[in-house]
């Protein structure tokens, strides 16, 4: 781990990295080129003394609102809660009809939400960690 700044990177080297030396970083070109050249180019931003600028990979507003909503409506269910009582805590009591419940269109995103949640805690996560490309 080198700290420059504010920022940690990430760094292999065979060998303790010393002041004054030259180093080279060796790329290869496979499915994650487009992630670790951009990697490279802040570490090199930040021994510079520049900027090393925003992430490669964030994640929007909204699609954390839902993980979120996803892991909260998991939590719930885990619990004890039923669909009903999930879809109520996380939609609001109001918007729950009395009857109709099992064709309401909150029922199915209420499950869909704990099976995403549960989702997330069987691995799926890794997947927040890469982009999703747009030219495969």
């Amino acid at each position: 781990m080198l700290r420059i700044g504010a920022v940690d990177h990430r760094v292999w080297s065979r060998e303790p990295p010393s002041v004054g030396a030259h180093y080279v970083a060796e790329l290869p070109f496979d499915s994650d080129f487009d992630a670790r050249a951009y990697a490279a180019r802040r570490l090199w931003r930040a021994i510079n003394g520049r900027p090393a600028g925003p992430a490669f990979h964030e994640l929007s507003k909204q699609k954390c609102e839902r993980l979120s909503a996803a892991l909260r409506a998991l939590d719930a269910h885990g619990a004890g809660g039923t669909y009903r009582i999930v879809a109520a805590t996380l939609f609001g009591q109001k918007r729950i009809p009395d009857r109709a419940w099992k064709t309401h269109d909150l029922r199915n995103r209420t499950i869909r939400m704990v099976q995403s949640g549960a989702a997330l805690v069987r691995g799926g996560y890794r997947k927040l960690l890469r982009p999703v490309r747009k030219d495969s």
